[in-house]
């Protein structure tokens, strides 16, 4: 697997120590990461860091993405239908949690995604995810230096 071209994050709900930690692999490896988000984003003077602002609008950020990744690029991304769309196209995605979207693992990801929408839609709680602690930071960051390494697992 070689490195990816650049890496796309969908932005809006990314935690702020992820966006940090690819800030520092963008400089450290040179490789080029696209902000994408329907807010206006501040991001660090680097050659290698870009930010999109998109208009406000249901999947617009993820539209954009979609549309602007090619194979090989790596996409960072909690929501799974983009996950699984980019996966199609053959580009490399991971959530912000540094779990590993593969054209394996996506149709049950979709699968239990839509399964709980259901259990929502019909009154049941199903309560969040879980907060975003130092454990899901150290497996995005490790996630990550596998992929600049070229052997994402």
């Amino acid at each position: 697997m070689t490195n990816p071209e650049r890496i796309w994050v969908d932005a809006d709900a990314c935690p702020k120590v992820v966006k940090e930690i690819l800030y520092r692999a963008a400089d450290r490896v040179g490789v080029t990461v696209i902000l994408v988000a329907n807010q206006l984003l501040e991001v660090p003077g680097s050659p290698h860091i870009q930010s999109v602002q998109v208009p406000m609008g249901f999947d617009v950020a993820d539209g954009h993405i979609a549309k602007s990744a090619a194979p090989g690029d790596l996409v960072i991304t909690a929501d799974i239908p983009l996950a699984a769309e980019v996966v199609a196209q053959g580009c490399m995605a991971i959530n912000p949690r540094g779990e590993l979207y593969t054209e394996e693992n996506i149709r049950e990801r979709l699968n239990m995604r839509d399964f709980m929408a259901t259990l929502r839609s019909n009154g049941v709680e199903t309560g969040g995810p879980r907060p975003f602690g130092l454990s899901d930071r150290q497996s995005f960051a490790n996630q990550l230096d596998r992929f600049l390494a070229g052997i994402a697992s």
